[in-house]
């Protein structure tokens, strides 16, 4: 399979893009200096693509590229790709769900000790050596609290599983009502903000989930609610969130991802009530590793006339 052309759309992880330069031929498309003369000069080369959460495949890329035939995206989430184009033109995609499930979850239980129990802040204070001046603050106990989840799949679930073993009721917003569960169901965002002390954002991106999270559900979040977002930046109206923690009509944020990444707003950098993280909700050796092969594995399948592993499209 040395021959056949895959694009990786950008750096994600050194073990995938080794593996990929043995088994193929391999372009990377992040360190072409003119992308548009390149991809004139290589597409009748290019097969396949190689996308992540960062860069996937637009339409204009898709139709760039005459030969393409698979799009195998190193993330579980779909929003970097026109899948409606992918249809048009007969391109297969797949992602990389379930292996990285676990370390989104923990990642989101993570985030709410962290911003409930002040842990970053504590850890400071000890560096700092202000113990020695006093102790520090009380904090917000985790165990008990609501936690309302917007999206109630593979991720979603795996979050709640954890925030029971904290003694947490859940409840849950999605577009229908659950069959297989006993968490309360809400039918709108709002009304599951308002019954909640802990808001996780943990559903795909689409345009209808765009900015779920406004100004309305905020504020029916409150002044001691905590919103976590795991899930997709634009999923919040960032704006909106910046001036509710500002404002202090918002408890507390824990959020993993955000609107234009790497950017995030400056405003933020001084909230105590904040934690910040550069999207690694399934940054570990382990998860990343498994996605990298689940990524070689779907590729090789579709050159080899195989089902793939993990078929979208």
């Amino acid at each position: 399979m040395d021959a056949i052309g895959v694009l990786m759309m950008g750096p994600m992880n050194s073990y995938l893009e080794q593996e990929l330069d043995k088994r193929f031929k391999l372009f990377r498309y992040w360190t072409q200096p003119n992308q548009t003369e390149f991809l004139a000069q290589h597409a009748d080369s290019i097969r396949a693509m190689v996308g992540s959460s960062g860069a996937g495949a637009s339409a204009d890329l898709i139709d760039a590229l005459p030969k393409l035939e698979i799009v195998s995206s190193f993330s579980v989430g779909l929003d970097k790709i026109d899948l409606d184009r992918c249809k048009e033109k007969g391109v297969r995609v797949t992602n990389t769900p379930d292996v990285l499930t676990d370390d989104v979850a923990d990642l989101a239980i993570g985030l709410m000790l962290a911003v409930l129990r002040r842990i970053c802040q504590c850890d400071k204070y000890v560096r700092s050596g202000a113990w020695k001046l006093g102790d520090f603050r009380l904090t917000t106990k985790f165990s008990g609290k609501r936690v309302g989840i917007i999206g109630l799949g593979r991720i979603g679930l795996a979050i709640a599983e954890r925030a029971e073993a904290f003694d947490c009721p859940i409840s849950y917003y999605r577009r229908s009502k659950k069959a297989d569960t006993n968490y309360t169901y809400y039918g709108s965002v709002v009304e599951l903000a308002s019954n909640s002390d802990i808001l996780v954002v943990a559903c795909a991106l689409t345009p209808e989930t765009t900015h779920i999270v406004n100004r309305e559900v905020l504020d029916a979040l409150g002044p001691k609610g905590v919103l976590i977002n795991i899930g997709r930046g634009p999923h919040v109206d960032e704006p909106e969130l910046v001036s509710a923690l500002v404002e202090g009509r918002l408890g507390g944020a824990g959020l993993d991802v955000f609107e234009k990444e790497p950017k995030v707003p400056e405003q933020l950098f001084g909230l105590e009530n904040v934690v910040l993280l550069p999207h690694v909700a399934s940054a570990t050796e382990e998860t990343r590793k498994v996605m990298a092969d689940l990524v070689l594995g779907n590729l090789e399948a579709h050159f080899s006339s195989k089902a793939l592993l993990t078929p979208v499209v």
